[in-house]
């Protein structure tokens, strides 16, 4: 009597909600902060990916592009993490 038993739709339901927080939470973030940084992200790949394959025709444009926008975003993830780790810390001050 003291195992519970869940449905198939509460466990459903927390594997859903689990895939949409855990993650976020882990990188201290609320969910829309995570899409918003992710979102951007994302499209700044987009915008550089193009650029490699326009490059790729004419090696004389977008020459820096990709290689500009990973280190860009790499430098700015980084640094977000570094400020959420802070903003942390200072919580739990």
């Amino acid at each position: 009597m003291g195992i519970k038993s869940y449905s198939p739709y509460h466990r459903r339901s927390a594997m859903l909600a689990k895939m949409f927080t855990d993650h976020p939470r882990a990188v201290h973030e609320t969910y829309a902060e995570h899409f918003g940084v992710a979102a951007r992200f994302g499209l700044s790949l987009i915008g550089a990916g193009i650029a490699c394959l326009v490059h790729a025709v004419v090696p004389g444009v977008f020459v820096t592009r990709g290689s500009d926008t990973v280190c860009r975003l790499y430098s700015d993830m980084v640094e977000h993490r570094r400020h959420r780790l802070r903003l942390s810390d200072e919580e739990s001050a």
